[in-house]
């Protein structure tokens, strides 16, 4: 894999993938509305700067609730990051009940863009590399 860190602090880190040609975000251990939404700006930029359309999004790691970041992830950074050509966003889910709860809570409040939710970071990547 020839993935390329663009960003790395004690949350998130963010690669780009120079095979897939997709975003890669590994967010980490405990999430609030600020680290978040923080995280999520970051995201945001880099993809701009990448111009790619794909986002593998990892939140294995995450072991807590950030539900009060739910509303604005679905209503503000989503349309953000279709307006800067995000088209497929691979979710895969926190095996923590209330990470989960949190990531279930934000897709409610997303219309666009084509985001699927998975248990395995395998088969993510299998999804993305199909579409």
């Amino acid at each position: 894999m020839a993935e390329r860190l663009l960003y790395r602090d004690a949350v998130i880190s963010v690669a780009y993938d120079e095979a897939e040609q997709w975003l890669l975000a590994e967010w980490q251990a405990e999430q609030d509305a600020f680290t978040v939404q923080a995280g999520a700006l970051r995201m945001l930029e880099l993809l701009r700067q990448q111009g790619c359309r794909k986002v593998l999004n990892d939140n294995r790691r995450v072991q807590t609730t950030w539900a009060d970041a739910a509303e604005w992830g679905g209503r503000v950074w989503f349309p953000l990051m279709i307006e800067a050509g995000l088209e497929y966003f691979a979710w895969v889910y926190s095996p923590n009940v209330y990470s989960r709860l949190s990531t279930d809570l934000t897709l409610q409040h997303t219309a666009k863009p084509v985001v699927r939710t998975f248990d395995s970071i395998e088969a993510a990547r299998t999804w993305l590399r199909q579409i």
